[in-house]
């Protein structure tokens, strides 16, 4: 160590350690505004998938995409804010969005690699994913889209099946346990509302075919 460094004062120690702070705070207001603006483009994208506007929900997800990648970006020089909770929580709406956009269009499920986001942030999307894909479900279910339905039940089984397979401390995957936990409760009403629809158009199949076959004679 340079003899200049030892015999440097607290205030100009100081001074210096100001610049850095101040740097990292600016970059961290930066980033709180960029994060909120994917939670709002996020909600709006998936507002849009249950909507059917699938043109309107892709834009929005292109400006959610172009905001998460302004935040890693900010925080290059910053890397330890990168695991802040505002930037998980960010990461994690836009893989919701994201995830949910592509069960419903039948598209393959991105990867966390395409969307750059961290690995906890990921697996709670997935999670909320599947729990949103509820709403889905029910509006086909009206629309007598069952197939439609079913398909989307399968999807979600999946996720479910493969997120309980991480079993890891919650400092490491950002609470999923407590996630995933919730996403089971929704998982298991939305099969049992499938399989009331299936039950209830068995029963007006068999309804049918009796009054048909009796009200020939």
């Amino acid at each position: 160590m340079s003899q200049d460094r030892q015999t440097e004062t607290l205030e100009s120690i100081a001074s210096r350690l100001r610049i850095v702070l101040e740097a990292r705070n600016s970059a961290r207001e930066q980033v709180l505004r960029q994060c909120r603006e994917v939670i709002r483009t996020s909600a709006l994208a998936i507002r849009a998938v249950h909507r059917q506007q699938f043109e309107e929900s892709a834009r929005l997800l292109q400006e959610a995409r172009r905001n998460t990648e302004n935040i890693k970006a900010i925080l290059i020089p910053h890397p330890e804010l990168l695991f802040a909770g505002y930037v998980h929580d960010a990461q994690k709406e836009y893989v919701e969005a994201e995830a949910v956009y592509a069960i419903v269009r039948g598209e393959p499920l991105p990867s966390p690699e395409r969307l750059g986001v961290e690995a906890a942030a990921y697996l709670n999307g997935m999670a909320e994913a599947g729990s949103e894909c509820r709403r889905y479900v029910l509006d086909r279910l009206r629309a007598g889209e069952i197939a439609c339905a079913d398909r989307l039940l399968e999807v979600m089984d999946d996720i479910y099946y493969e997120l309980i397979t991480f079993d890891f401390p919650d400092a490491i995957t950002g609470n999923l346990r407590r996630t995933t936990d919730a996403f089971r409760a929704v998982l298991e009403r939305t099969r049992g509302d499938l399989t009331l629809t299936f039950q209830q158009r068995a029963l007006e199949e068999a309804l049918r075919s009796a009054t048909e076959r009796y009200g020939s004679h």
